[in-house]
């Protein structure tokens, strides 16, 4: 199995963010890989404070951490790409990751993936 970091949105709608996060851990596993979604697991009640600026980045980076095992950085976009989300393509783009957007639903690559991808590439 590849192992992959999942990205996808956490913030703003939370409760539709996490289902939405749970049908990408789906189709990650589906398609043979297996997945990090460090967004849902450093989360959760009692682990760390989504809403304490440090807490938040906390998880991000132990999340983030992982990236040195990783095969590729698979980036969801249906709900839109958040600010984690630029982090960690920015952070796995900086480490030699491949990055592969991926929709559930057949959306086009939205352009602020683009954007940031884009940027990324004029900061090398």
């Amino acid at each position: 199995m590849k192992l992959v970091i999942l990205e996808s949105p956490y913030a703003g709608d939370v409760p539709e963010n996490i289902n939405y996060t749970r049908l990408c851990l789906r189709d990650s596993l589906m398609r043979g890989e297996a997945p990090i979604a460090s967004h849902l697991l450093y989360t959760q009640s009692g682990v760390l404070n989504d809403d304490d600026p440090s807490e938040r980045q906390r998880g991000i980076d132990a999340g983030l951490a992982w990236r040195v095992h990783a095969w590729a950085s698979v980036v969801y976009y249906d709900r839109g790409i958040s600010s984690g989300m630029v982090y960690g393509i920015r952070a796995a783009v900086k480490q030699g990751i491949w990055i592969e957007p991926r929709s559930l639903f057949g959306a086009s690559i939205p352009q602020e993936f683009e954007d940031v991808m884009n940027d990324v590439r004029a900061a090398r």
